[in-house]
């Protein structure tokens, strides 16, 4: 007999002893959504004039609302949505950069872009993508600041362009990889 109610109550022992999820694992929790998250309109805000507000048109469409096409592409593919090509620079953006005397390309905008959304898709291995507990960890590389500086100043006296050379990086440890240093694919 005792070991028919350890049978009964080593199953329930066990249970307990999974934590407070095990009720939201099987679905006997409703968690409601959050009402200030679940939005479809933009918030309002208060224009800094309103003798500057421009006449209300009846059905007119929304300026600062997307169409639905750009709605379900921002929806599917959300880095496309974000990395919009940001064009020519226009005639007062040229203007500043001409008043600082600055000789950055025109293109710097979507340089820049492009750069950042490489550096924040780090590339991962099978291993790592199959360890989805463990953080992807911090994107890009860091810039070692003093060597960068160093680097700078000896482009400015020699009359180089600042964007010649090699940028200095820290090296991160790679941690622990799968099998002991073994990198699969």
């Amino acid at each position: 007999m005792s070991i028919l109610r350890l049978a009964l109550i080593a199953p329930l022992a066990l249970l307990t002893a999974c934590g407070g999820d095990t009720a939201r694992t099987f679905g006997f929790t409703r968690d409601a959504p959050d009402e200030f998250q679940v939005t479809t309109r933009a918030p309002l805000s208060m224009p800094p004039s309103l003798g500057n507000l421009p006449t209300p048109r009846p059905g007119a469409v929304r300026p600062q609302e997307i169409n639905t096409r750009q709605q379900a592409e921002a929806t599917l593919t959300p880095g496309a949505a974000l990395s919009r090509p940001s064009g020519p620079a226009g005639p007062g953006v040229r203007a500043l950069l001409a008043a600082s005397g600055s000789n950055a390309p025109g293109d710097i905008r979507t340089r820049i872009d492009s750069e950042a959304q490489r550096l924040n898709a780090p590339d991962r291995n099978l291993a790592e993508r199959l360890m989805f507990w463990r953080g992807a960890g911090e994107p890009g590389t860091p810039v070692d600041p003093a060597r960068e500086q160093q680097r700078l100043r000896e482009n400015a006296a020699l009359g180089r362009d600042p964007t010649e050379g090699e940028t200095p990086i820290i090296q991160r440890p790679r941690g622990n990889t799968f099998l002991g240093g073994l990198r699969l694919f």
